[in-house]
Formats: C-alpha cells, sequence, structure tokens
C-alpha cells in the first residue's frame, strides 16, 4: 500500500487492561484482525473502483472482484507491517508470560513470609501463655504459702498451753472482725486437722509422732474452746437482732456463723426459739380442739378445731419463711429444721392428748362414745393433718420427707386399727339387738324380736362407714382390699347373726302352736264344748304364728337382697379384685353365711305346712256335719252355698 493508505489508517491501541485475566495471545491477535481487515478491504476496493480494476459494492455488500483486479490485489501485501507485529506480540506475550511468572513467585515467597510470620506468632503466643500460666501459678503459690504462714503464725498462738486464750492477735478479740476471725478459725482447725490425719498415715518414728500430736491437740483444743466462745458471742447478737426483727443484722451474722459446722448449731437456736413453740401455745391447740378439760370431744368439734389450728400453724411458717430467706444463706435447710420440730414436736404432743389409744379387751362403753368414737376422731384427724401435710410442702420445706413424717405420726394406732374396726362393729352390734348373756349356749336377748330390714340397712351403713375409713388409711388398692374382706365379714356375720335369730324368734311361735294342739288333741272326745273353745285358742296361735313368719321371711329376702345385691355388687366386689381370690372367699363367705338362715327358713316353712294340715284336719272334724252331705239322687234341689268347714 502507498503512505497516503498508511496515514488514514486507524492506529491500533492497546493498554495493560488488555492483558488482565486469562490473556491469550491468539485470541487476543484474531480480533485485531477482525477488527482492522474489513477497514482496510473497503479502502483498498474503493482505490481500486477509481481506477476501474474491480467491482464496486452494490446495496452495501462487497462484490467480487474480476479475475484482472483480483491479481493485482494479491501481487502487494495486504499488511505490510503484519510480521513486525507478530514479531511484537510473540515478544510481548514471551515478556508477559515472564512477567506472571516472576509475579507468582513473589506470591508464592510472600505466603511463605506469611505463613513463617503466623507460625512464629503462634509461637510465641503459645510461649507467652505457659509463661503466664505459670506467672499465675507462681502467683497462687505465692499467696497460699503467705496464706500458710499466716496461718501457721496463728496456729502457734492456739498452740500454747490449753486454755490460755489471753495472748491471741487483735484479730481475735476485735468485734468489729468477727467475720475475719471466724474465717480464720475455721481455716486453722481445718488445717489442723488434715495435718493429724497426715500424720496418722506417714510412717515416722513414735517419739516424733507423739510429740508432734501433742502440740496439735493442744492447739485444736483452744480452736474449739475459743470458736465455740465466738459462736455464742455471735448468737447472742443474733437474737438481740432477732427481737428488733432488724434483718439485715440478723443475715450478717447469720452468714457468718454459717461458718460453724455449717450453721446447724445457728439454725436449730433459732428455731428453737420461736414461740409457736412455747407450752402455753401447745396448751391453747389442746384447748381450741378439745374444749374444756374433762368435756366429751364430738368429731365435728374436732374438725372445725383441727382447721383452725392447722391454718394458724401454716401461717406462722408462712411468714417465718419469709424471715428465714431474707436472713439465712442456706434457707431451705432453715425449713427443714422448722417444718420438721413442728412435725415431731408440736403436732405429736397435740395428737397424744387428743387420740387416746383404746383398750380392746375393755373399750370404752357406748355411753362414752365406745370404740366408734375414738375411729371417727383419729379419721378427722388423720384427714386433717394431710390436708396440712399439702399446706406445708407448698410453704416449702426444704430437703425434708413431710409425706413420711406425717404418716410416721399415726404408727402408734396403726397396729390395731382393722382389730378396732372389728371391735367396734361387734359393739355397736350389741347395743342396737341387745347384750349376750355370759352363760354357755345363752341366746340373745333383741330389743326387736322381729327381722327389721332399717336394721339391717344400719348394719351396712356402720359398714360402709368403717370402710371409708379403710379407704382414708390405705391407698394402695392391695391393700385397701385386704382391710376391706375382715370388715365385711363383721357384715356377713352381724346380717347373719340377726335374720337367724329373728327367724328362729318366728318359729317359736309357730312349735308354741303345735305344742297347744298337741296338748288338746286328746281332750276333743271328752269334753266337747271346752275342747272347741281351746282348739279354736289354739288355731288363732296358729294362724297368728304363721303369718308372723312368713312376713319374718319377707323381710329376710330383703334384706340379704341390700346386702348381696346393693352394697356387695356395688361397694366390696370391685376393691377386693387387687388381691387374688379375695372377691371369691368373700362371696363363699357370704353364700354360707346366708345358707345358715336358709336352712333356719327352711324348717319354719315345714312347721307352717304342718300348721296349716292340722288346721284342716281340725276343720274338717268339727266344722263338717254329717248332713252337709246330700246325694243328687234324695230329690232335694242341691244347696250350692258353701259349709262351714269349706267357708273357713
Amino acid at each position: 500500500m502507498g503512505d497516503g493508505a498508511q496515514s488514514n489508517r486507524t492506529p491500533l491501541a492497546l493498554d495493560v487492561d488488555d492483558f488482565k485475566g486469562d490473556f491469550s495471545f491468539d485470541d487476543t491477535f484474531g480480533n485485531l484482525v477482525t477488527e482492522v481487515l474489513p477497514s482496510c478491504l473497503e479502502k483498498e476496493v474503493d482505490s481500486l473502483e477509481g481506477h476501474g480494476n474491480i467491482d464496486g459494492i452494490s446495496n452495501g455488500h462487497m462484490r467480487a472482484p474480476s479475475m484482472s483486479n483480483a491479481g493485482k490485489l494479491l501481487s502487494s501485501p495486504l499488511f505490510p507491517e503484519v510480521d513486525a507485529l507478530l514479531s511484537l506480540f510473540k515478544n510481548s506475550s514471551s515478556q508477559l508470560v515472564e512477567q506472571k511468572r516472576q509475579l507468582e513467585k513473589g506470591v508464592d515467597g510472600l505466603f511463605g513470609s506469611f505463613a513463617r510470620l503466623d507460625s512464629r506468632i503462634s509461637s510465641v503466643g503459645h510461649t507467652a501463655a505457659k509463661i503466664g500460666d505459670h506467672l499465675q501459678s507462681a502467683d497462687t503459690q505465692r499467696e497460699s504459702a503467705s496464706q500458710t504462714i499466716e496461718l501457721i503464725k496463728y496456729l502457734m498462738e492456739f498452740n500454747r498451753s490449753a486454755g490460755d486464750l489471753t495472748q491471741l492477735s487483735p484479730l481475735f478479740i476485735d468485734d468489729n472482725r468477727v467475720a475475719e476471725a471466724a474465717s480464720i478459725a475455721q481455716k486453722l482447725r481445718s488445717f489442723a486437722d488434715e495435718d493429724i490425719g497426715r500424720q496418722k498415715t506417714t510412717v515416722s518414728s513414735a517419739v516424733g509422732n507423739a510429740t508432734s500430736h501433742i502440740g496439735l491437740e493442744v492447739a485444736i483444743t483452744n480452736l474449739q474452746e475459743y470458736c465455740n466462745a465466738l459462736e455464742n458471742r455471735l448468737l447472742a447478737r443474733f437474737d438481740k437482732a432477732t427481737q428488733k426483727r432488724d434483718l439485715s443484722t440478723m443475715g450478717e451474722y447469720g452468714k457468718i456463723l454459717s461458718q460453724f459446722n455449717r450453721g446447724t448449731s445457728a439454725m436449730q437456736h433459732y428455731v428453737g426459739l420461736r414461740p409457736m413453740f412455747d407450752v402455753a401455745v401447745m396448751n391453747a391447740d389442746a384447748k381450741l380442739v378439745l374444749g374444756d378439760e374433762g368435756a366429751q370431744p364430738s368429731p365435728s368439734n374436732v374438725a372445725h378445731g383441727l382447721s383452725s389450728m392447722f391454718n394458724e400453724i401454716a401461717d406462722t411458717v408462712r411468714k417465718e419463711a419469709a424471715t428465714i430467706a431474707a436472713v439465712f444463706p442456706s434457707p431451705k435447710d432453715v425449713m427443714s429444721i422448722l417444718v420438721q420440730r413442728v412435725l415431731e414436736d408440736r403436732v405429736p404432743k397435740f395428737l397424744e392428748k387428743l387420740l387416746l389409744k383404746p383398750s380392746l379387751v375393755n373399750p370404752p362403753p357406748m355411753a362414752e362414745g365406745g370404740l366408734v368414737l375414738y375411729l371417727r376422731v383419729l379419721a378427722v384427724a388423720y384427714e386433717k393433718t394431710q390436708e396440712f401435710d399439702k399446706e406445708l410442702r407448698s410453704v416449702g420445706c426444704g430437703d425434708l420427707d413431710v409425706e413420711g413424717l406425717t404418716e410416721s405420726l399415726f404408727l402408734p394406732h396403726e397396729d390395731i386399727y382393722i382389730e378396732c374396726e372389728q371391735a367396734s362393729l361387734k359393739q355397736l352390734y350389741k347395743a342396737k339387738s341387745g347384750t349376750i348373756g355370759r352363760s354357755k349356749g345363752a341366746s340373745i336377748v333383741l330389743s326387736n324380736p322381729e327381722i327389721s330390714v332399717t336394721v339391717v340397712t344400719e348394719f351396712v351403713r356402720w359398714n360402709e362407714e368403717a370402710i371409708s375409713r379403710c379407704s382414708l388409711f390405705y391407698l394402695q388398692p392391695a391393700a385397701l382390699a385386704a382391710s376391706i374382706k375382715p370388715i365385711f365379714t363383721c357384715l356377713l356375720d352381724q346380717v347373719s347373726q340377726y335374720i337367724i335369730g329373728g327367724l328362729e324368734r318366728a318359729r317359736e311361735g309357730l312349735t308354741e302352736a303345735a305344742a297347744l294342739r298337741e296338748k288338746l288333741a286328746g281332750n276333743y272326745r271328752r269334753v266337747a264344748a271346752a275342747a272347741a273353745s281351746a282348739a279354736e285358742n289354739a288355731a288363732a296361735a296358729g294362724e297368728s304364728s304363721f303369718k308372723s313368719f312368713m312376713a319374718s321371711v319377707q323381710r329376710c329376702g330383703s334384706s340379704v337382697a341390700i346386702l348381696q345385691q346393693v352394697y356387695f355388687v356395688n361397694s366390696i366386689s370391685r376393691r377386693l379384685l387387687p388381691v387374688d381370690g379375695a372377691h371369691a372367699a368373700s362371696s363363699e363367705e357370704m353364700a354360707t353365711a346366708m345358707s345358715r338362715a336358709e336352712s333356719v327358713a327352711c324348717k319354719g316353712h315345714t312347721q307352717c305346712i304342718e300348721t296349716v294340715i292340722a288346721e284342716v284336719e281340725r276343720l274338717l272334724s268339727t266344722e263338717q256335719k254329717a248332713t252337709d252331705y246330700r246325694s243328687p239322687d234324695d230329690g232335694i234341689i242341691p244347696d250350692h252355698r258353701p259349709t262351714s268347714a269349706c267357708a273357713w
């Protein structure tokens, strides 16, 4: 190309950004050629068209040149500087690759330097940490050694003659430093005890060991004496603050006292001085519940009095809990001691007066309430104490087993409870039905000779009450079932004895009527008129005894239905199921008891039949006359009216 073409060519513009990223020499060169080639071709074509050498461009598209023009175009180089540019690019590419390698080498070196620096820093830091630990350990050891030296110095002051506390440091005498003195004294005791322990386990000469022991024992004795005196001083100040209700001062001394035997003495001392444990207060409890001395307590009055007493104690414990929380470092421990004192001192002393354990050999008479009064009061006391137990636990009792302590209050009454229930039921039965003679074979003399469904219902009510008490004392199903069975057996005995006695008394009327008939049987022919009157009296007696017995049988059936179908099925049977065989055994006992009554009833029915037959025979022999029989052949019109005998 000519110089004119070169002067109009667009210069190549390259900068550093063109070589960044994923640089490729071939791609860069191709892009440059693609950009420059079209403009160069257009200029060459224009030049040839001006001389008529190639075809023009039509409609914006370059036409292929003719053979002559193409030859001319190819005879001269299209890019005369391409060789120079190619050499330049190759050289630049080589330099760039070298620069990249150098740069990567420098970066790798930089990373290596950073890694060595980081390792060095870590090493230095680790070393510094070790140095710090050693320094801290050394400081701790130094401080411990300093404290040990100080303790040894104080220990030497106590290691003089026994009872000599006159030459102690001001620390142990100054009233303003009692907290520090208490702390040091406890450390000295621990230090001396540990030293004695080490000496006992160390094999050493007997003489040296003995000498060492003598010195330490003197120090320990003096320390104990000093600690006791200091604790008493602190307790005295604590009491003064307590009287003034100065909670701040109480808390201060309470914290110091906690260093002596974990504060047990201080906690027990505080609880022991509570007004709620005064004798006068306990006497007031008895008067509140039992009333005036010698008065007969009723279960309702006892229940009301116990509720009032337990509410008052619970309110007091609740107030004490607030004070204890503000004063003592371990309030739960103090609450345990307080509640334990309540359940082991105040409540038991009251229950001893309320629940006098009765004798089953010589039970209290019914005029004084009998055994049932003791049982009813026992149940009320147990129920109210259980409610009190829950109230105490809601206030807070620490780790104290409140439930176990509450149960232990009634252990003296547990061993005779079931026997007492049985004896009470028998006593009630005797009082209701009469008294049993002491002579052998003596029968029961009943206040009501006839069987009464109302009386049997009352027997059942007594039994229900006894079982309700069992449900209160025995929460486990198996224990409850075991207690119910003997009590239900008492009811079976009572009902069986009662209805058998009633049926036997009803049979006595039948027997007496039969004896009267037998007595008059031989007089019917000799004294007709007198015999007829006596026979009528005997017949009336037989009729009355017959009706009385049948009524007794009817009431007996109603009583048995109440026992079997109502009470046993609805209340007893399901409670006996937890114990294997208990339900079947009770059912068998019930069947046996009722079979005895059935046997008596069968005998009575036989006597009733004999009474009816005897009366029929009497009527046929005395009331039916020969003229009452007419043959239909006598020609007289038949009289269809019944005879006197038939009318009876």
